[in-house]
């Protein structure tokens, strides 16, 4: 049965349950009707119609392999907890930031990642510092957090600029129309060769990119079996189908560190020098080539398609909003005049990182994440057991109708100073949070915010042809028609 925890209770839908014959109870929401005024109506940015009916499980099992974000239930977006059952197997969503806060941090040891989602990725990642817990994470963690120190960040900003540079004279170059994702995608790819590897001349990065895409589409999908709670050693069909793109990946990745090791130099001080380095102080251990190939996959695609997503669904919503984009045009101008932009001029320019804040809310570059329960506990006054699941739906955390006014409208502002400081750390989490807070976020922010403000500097963004991309999540968030729009250039 599909039900909820009591929170804010004047600002809860009316709940009605509802019961299956296929042996799932779930509960259907009455919406709550928002009022907004017309022209916000017309500027809805695309967003996913949740469902307010129970779905079975064939229906959840399509839902998932469609789009993970379809089967996040409306009341999702009102509640705080919503419980359920699939067969013998207890769910929770969580939408609460005081649970959030338990689940990444103040309990954490006891919320380890699901075994259907490691399943998926570790076929392309192993055991790397995504994937790995306890003391097997905390050694990888402490062999690349320098490479993503605040100073060898700051160090990274000139690749950057250059970076930003070039994506600008592909999109002059590239006419009145262009596709936005495939363009970021290039940009960041880049950035994250150069910090990964000191350069990229063993990636193909059109090949590359398409293998990422082939694996999101095979292994990277849940099935039925996962459904089941079949064990993850028993063979799925998308883990098979996926094998060429994990070797295409893999033999580019291995390529560049066989390279490396032939150097033997030891003066890159890039990743990959960091982690053919790297010793854990406790056992002496060192990374063998299957780790370091494992975490350098990781890094390269987690460090590059995340910040490419996000400025490409920022690049769209400056489109459907040009009075906020003239805005950021004239901020940008005046910092930079004909400039790309630089760390230097960032501190001058915070309407562009608000604007990529507020598209990380309404579109995380991971939109859901799962935990299992190693032994009971409370969340929000749910009782969780072990061996429950625990899903955490961030796309409906960052549109919650409790935490957020108008939460599928597009508004910067919310992340104003004096906003975000009224606001709970926990109810905005594009990063994660606790101690597996994304080690890159200021590298990605940064990156982020040197081409978006070379970009506005430069060009005017407008919906181009065809209907709006629909937010999509396989692995990350993806427009599925990419990102379409007219490019003009400003006068300089």
């Amino acid at each position: 049965m599909w039900h909820q925890s009591s929170w804010r209770e004047q600002n809860h839908p009316r709940v009605v349950l509802d019961e299956q014959s296929n042996g799932i109870r779930l509960a259907c929401v009455e919406p709550r009707t928002q009022v907004l005024p017309q022209t916000d109506l017309q500027m809805l940015p695309p967003h996913v119609e949740p469902h307010g009916k129970p779905l079975s499980i064939l229906q959840s099992v399509r839902a998932a392999r469609r789009n993970v974000l379809e089967i996040i239930p409306a009341i999702a977006y009102q509640q705080p907890i919503v419980s359920g059952r699939m067969g013998a197997s207890r769910w929770h969503m969580v939408q609460d930031p005081a649970s959030l806060r338990r689940i990444y941090l103040d309990n954490a040891a006891n919320y380890p990642k699901s075994e259907v989602m490691l399943r998926m990725l570790r076929p392309a990642i192993g055991n790397s510092l995504f994937t790995a817990e306890g003391a097997e994470w905390r050694w990888q963690r402490r062999a690349v957090a320098p490479v993503f120190a605040q100073r060898n960040v700051t160090a990274l900003a000139p690749v950057m600029t250059a970076t930003a540079e070039r994506a600008s004279q592909r999109l002059h170059a590239a006419g009145p129309h262009a596709e936005l994702v495939a363009e970021m995608l290039t940009a960041t790819f880049d950035v994250i060769c150069e910090v990964a590897l000191s350069g990229r001349e063993h990636f193909d990065a059109k090949v590359y990119g398409a293998a990422i895409i082939r694996y999101f589409e095979t292994a990277g999908k849940a099935s039925l079996l996962d459904f089941l709670r079949v064990p993850s050693w028993f063979p799925r069909p998308g883990e098979l189908l996926g094998y060429g793109a994990v070797h295409t990946m893999h033999d580019m990745v291995a390529k560049a560190i066989d390279a490396r090791r032939a150097q033997a130099t030891g003066q890159a001080d890039d990743l990959l020098d960091f982690m053919l380095k790297a010793t854990d102080p406790e056992t002496g251990r060192t990374m063998s080539a299957q780790d370091v190939l494992h975490n350098m996959q990781f890094f390269i695609v987690a460090g590059h398609e995340t910040t490419a997503l996000a400025l490409s669904w920022a690049l769209q919503l400056l489109a459907l909003y040009p009075k906020v984009q003239e805005e950021a045009y004239a901020e940008a101008r005046s910092v930079l005049d004909d400039q790309p932009a630089s760390l230097g001029h960032l501190e001058d320019m915070p309407l562009g990182r608000r604007i990529l804040e507020e598209s990380m809310r309404l579109y995380p570059p991971v939109g859901m994440l799962a935990r299992e329960v190693l032994a009971n506990d409370q969340l929000g006054g749910r009782d969780i057991r072990a061996n429950d699941v625990i899903f955490l739906p961030l796309y409906a955390l960052h549109r919650h109708a409790t935490l957020w006014d108008n939460p599928n409208t597009f508004n910067p502002d919310r992340f104003l100073p004096e906003q975000v400081k009224a606001r709970d750390r926990y109810s905005y989490l594009p990063f994660g949070a606790g101690p597996r807070v994304c080690v890159g976020a200021n590298f990605a922010m940064m990156q982020a915010q040197i081409i978006l403000g070379t970009l506005l500097s430069r060009f005017r963004f407008a919906p181009g042809p065809g209907a709006l991309p629909y937010p999509t999540m396989l692995m990350t968030v993806r427009p599925d028609t990419g990102i379409n729009l007219r490019v003009t250039p400003r006068q300089m």
